[in-house]
C-alpha cells in the first residue's frame, strides 16, 4: 500500500493511549474491512544456515557475540530445503520463509543456491520469503527473477533505542535494504521485536516508521523477546500482554492492508490471548516447531486452536480486492492462485 500523506508521530500516540478495548474494537472493524476474518495465513520458517552471524544484534543467539549455546550449521542443501517446503506445504503452510544468519548478501555460491532454493519454493506453489541481512539493488532484483515473494528484514525497534540493541550496523542500514527491496517489485516483510528494554516511546516510534514506510510493508511480524541463555537480553522480562496486542490493534489500524503476523515468543501465549490477538487483526502465524533457532507451538496445537475459533488457512498468493475476500466478492478483482 503506497503512503500518500505521512502519519504523524502524534496520531500513533494517541492511538496507542486510547482504552485498550476500544483500540481493540476499531482495529477488528477496520480488519474486517480489509481482509477476511475467517482466515489466517500459515507460515513456516526454516533456518537455512545457522549461526556464525558478525553482526552484535543483542537478542540473537546466532551472533558471534553472543555466548549462547548453537549448533552452527552451514548452509543447507538445496534438496533438503525443498523437501522441508514440501512437508510444510503438506502440513497447510502456504508460506514458507527461508533464514539464513548473514550480515549481508555476498555474490557467489551460496547466494545462488538460496536463489535455486527460492524458485524451488515458488515452483511448489508456495508463497517463498527469504531473511538474508542487507542487500543491494542487483541482490533484490536476481531473488525477484528466482520468484521471490517477500523479503525479511525487521526494524527490531525504534531509531532512538536501535544503538542499545545492534551496534554493528544502523538504522539506516536496515532502512536502505527495505528500498533495495520495494525498488525490485518485492513485497516487504518488516516488524519488530517487543520486550528489548525499550520504552512505550519506542514502541511508539516503531509504529510510526513502519506505518510511513513507501511502500507499507505487505507482512508485518510483531514479535515478542524469547531471552536466551548466554545473550546480554537473557534476563530480560516478558512484557505484559496487553501491551504486546495493542501493539497488534496499533499496527492493523495504521496498515490495515497488511498480514499483521504473531511470530517469536507466540509459545509462551495462552489460546485466550492469542483470540483477542485474532480480534485485533492478527491474521497470520508461523507454524512449526521452530522459528529459526527459538520454539513455537506444534501444527497440530495451531490447527486444533484455528478450528476452535472457526478459522481457515488463507491461500497463497492471494489478491485482495476492497474487501479482502476471495474471488467472486465485490467487483471481482480479487483473486488467488
Amino acid at each position: 500500500m503506497k503512503n500518500t500523506k505521512e502519519i504523524t508521530i502524534e496520531v500513533v500516540k494517541t492511538l496507542y493511549n486510547r482504552p485498550l478495548l476500544d483500540l481493540v474494537y476499531e482495529a477488528s472493524t477496520i480488519h474486517r474491512k480489509n481482509h477476511d476474518a475467517s482466515e489466517m495465513q500459515l507460515c513456516t520458517l526454516l533456518s537455512i544456515k545457522t549461526g556464525g552471524c558478525t553482526e552484535d544484534c543483542g537478542y540473537c543467539s546466532q551472533s558471534v557475540h553472543n555466548e549462547a549455546e548453537l549448533e552452527k550449521e552451514i548452509l543447507l542443501k538445496t534438496e533438503n530445503v525443498l523437501e522441508q517446503a514440501k512437508k510444510a506445504k503438506e502440513s497447510g503452510s502456504t508460506r514458507f520463509c527461508m533464514g539464513a544468519a548473514w550480515p549481508k548478501v555476498l555474490d557467489g555460491r551460496a547466494f545462488d543456491r538460496v536463489c535455486d532454493m527460492v524458485k524451488g519454493v515458488s515452483d511448489m506453489g508456495l508463497e517463498s520469503c527469504v531473511t538474508l541481512g542487507m542487500l543491494n539493488e542487483e541482490q533484490a532484483i536476481r531473488l525477484k527473477d528466482a520468484g521471490l515473494s517477500a523479503y525479511n528484514h525487521n526494524l527490531d525497534t525504534s531509531r532512538e533505542f536501535y544503538d542499545k540493541v545492534i551496534t554493528t550496523r544502523n538504522y539506516d542500514d536496515r532502512l536502505n535494504t527495505l528500498e533495495n527491496v520495494a525498488k525490485a517489485g518485492i513485497s516487504s516483510c518488516c516488524g519488530g521485536i517487543l520486550g528489548l528494554g525499550e520504552s512505550e516511546a519506542d514502541r511508539i516510534s516503531l509504529l510510526h516508521t513502519l506505518a510511513n514506510l513507501n511502500p507499507q510493508p505487505e507482512s508485518v511480524p510483531i514479535n515478542m523477546l524469547v531471552p536466551v541463555e548466554g545473550t546480554p537480553m537473557a534476563d530480560n522480562k516478558m512484557i505484559d500482554i496487553f501491551e504486546w496486542i495493542r501493539c497488534v490493534a496499533v499496527a492493523r489500524i495504521l496498515m490495515p492492508k497488511a498480514m499483521v503476523k504473531l511470530s517469536a515468543g507466540r509459545l509462551t501465549l495462552s489460546k485466550e490471548a492469542q483470540a483477542m490477538a485474532f480480534m485485533a487483526g492478527a491474521n497470520a502465524i508461523f507454524t512449526g516447531d521452530k522459528l529459526l533457532t527459538t520454539a513455537n507451538p506444534e501444527k497440530d496445537a495451531d490447527h486444533a486452536l484455528l478450528k476452535d475459533l472457526g478459522l481457515k488457512p488463507r491461500v497463497p498468493f492471494k489478491t485482495g480486492c476492497s474487501c479482502g475476500k476471495s474471488e467472486g466478492c465485490c467487483s471481482g478483482k480479487s483473486k488467488a492462485a
